[in-house]
């Protein structure tokens, strides 16, 4: 395991889900039962799923998409996706 590559993308994970929509939407859920263990694993098993599918979509389009422009066009998407929730009524 290459230990900086690992580390590098704890923290931007950990940094970019703080505050995120999804952590907001976990408190609601933990804050309307009791039964916060399966809220917990839920959320864990969610966003292990939708990580994998990330990693997955990453390595294929690897393949084909040069790293320099994927970070384009990852980063215009997340712009776009950011601008279409700022903006829509």
């Amino acid at each position: 395991m290459d230990w900086s590559v690992f580390s590098a993308t704890f923290v931007t994970i950990f940094v970019a889900e703080i505050g995120d929509k999804t952590q907001f939407a976990a408190m609601a859920a933990a804050s309307q039962t009791k039964s916060t263990y399966s809220v917990l694993v839920a959320t864990i098993l969610a966003l292990a799923l939708a990580a994998i599918i990330g990693v997955v979509a990453g390595t294929v389009m690897s393949k084909y998409i040069d790293p320099s422009k994927m970070k384009v066009i990852s980063g215009s998407a997340f712009i776009l996706m950011g601008t279409w929730i700022l903006f829509k009524s």
